[in-house]
C-alpha cells in the first residue's frame, strides 16, 4: 500500500499560479526525488500530496481514496510529512520526539506508551543509529543527527507515505550520503518516499524516478537517467547542463547561464 496518484494538480500561491497540468503515479516502495529551481513550488507540492494544502484544482489519491477525504486520525496514521523547518521543544529527549509517532495510534487525550510502542521507538532509533543518544535533548543534536531523529519519527508512525524536505541540507557528505542511504532503506522496505533535494546528484543517485519542476509545470517524471537530462535541466534551471555517467549513475553539471 502507498500508491499516489496526481491528477491534473494546479497549485496557487495567493493569486500567483505555481504549478499546473501536474500528473503521475508513484507505486508502494517507490523512491521519488522532487527537483526544481527555487520558487519552483516543489514545497507546496511536498504539502499538497500531504494533504495540508488543498489544491486549485485537481485530485490528490493515496491508495484510491482522496486525501483530504482521510479523517484525521487516518491521515495521520497513513502519511508523515517531515518539514525543512521541523522544530522540538527546547530540551525534549530525541526518545519523547520519535515517540510522538505514535500518538496516531492512540486516543487523543491517552497519551500514555504501551510495551510495543516502547519497542517500536527503540526499533527506529536503532535503524538510525541514534539509540545512544534516546535520553539526550533533541536540541543538543548536530544536523545530521537531528534529521535521523526525525527519520526515526517517521519510522515509529508506520506510514505507507512518507514526504521529507530538504532532509539533505546542510549536512556534511557523511550525513548526507546516511541520509539518502537510510531514505534508499525505507523504500527498500515497501513505504514509498517523496523527498525534495537541491543536490542534483543525489537525486540521480538514491531515486526510482525523479520529478522535474520548472516553467510552472512537471517537466519530467521519470528514472533519473531520462529525468535528468539536459535539455530538461536547462529549461527548468536556465543555464547549460553536461551530463556523464559515472560507475553506472549519472551525473550533472552546469555549465553556463544561458
Amino acid at each position: 500500500m502507498g500508491h499516489v496518484t496526481l491528477r491534473g494538480l494546479r497549485l496557487t500561491a495567493g493569486a500567483r499560479r505555481l504549478l499546473d497540468g501536474v500528473s503521475f503515479d508513484a507505486l508502494p516502495g517507490e523512491l521519488i526525488a522532487i527537483v526544481g529551481p527555487n520558487g519552483a513550488g516543489k514545497t507546496t507540492l511536498l504539502r499538497t500530496i500531504a494533504g495540508f494544502v488543498p489544491p486549485a484544482r485537481g485530485d490528490v489519491l493515496l491508495d484510491g481514496v482522496a486525501v483530504e477525504a482521510l479523517g484525521t486520525r487516518a491521515r495521520a496514521r497513513a502519511v508523515t510529512l517531515i518539514g525543512s523547518d521541523a522544530e522540538a521543544p527546547h530540551g525534549t529527549a530525541v526518545r519523547e520526539v520519535v515517540a510522538t509517532g505514535r500518538f496516531a495510534y492512540r486516543p487523543w487525550w491517552d497519551w500514555s506508551s504501551s510495551d510495543d510502542d516502547a519497542a517500536i521507538v527503540e526499533s527506529a532509533l536503532e535503524c538510525v543509529g541514534l539509540a545512544d543518544c534516546a535520553e539526550r535533548a533533541f536540541d543538543s543534536l548536530s544536523s545530521g543527527e537531528r534529521q535521523r531523529a526525525w527519520l526515526a519519527l517517521a519510522l515509529a508512525q508506520n506510514a505507507r507515505l512518507v514526504l521529507l524536505d530538504e532532509p539533505t541540507s546542510h549536512l556534511d557528505p557523511r550525513y548526507a550520503l546516511d541520509m539518502l542511504r537510510l531514505m534508499r532503506g525505507l523504500a527498500r522496505d515497501g513505504t514509498t518516499a517523496f523527498v525534495v533535494l537541491h543536490d542534483l546528484n543525489e537525486a540521480a543517485a538514491i531515486a526510482d524516478r525523479v520529478a522535474v519542476l520548472g516553467d510552472g509545470t512537471l517537466l519530467a517524471f521519470a528514472p533519473p537517467a531520462e529525468a535528468l537530462a539536459p535539455d530538461v535541466l536547462r529549461r527548468a534551471f536556465g543555464v547549460a547542463f553536461e551530463r556523464v555517467t559515472v560507475a553506472g549513475v549519472t551525473r550533472v553539471f552546469p555549465l553556463a547561464a544561458g
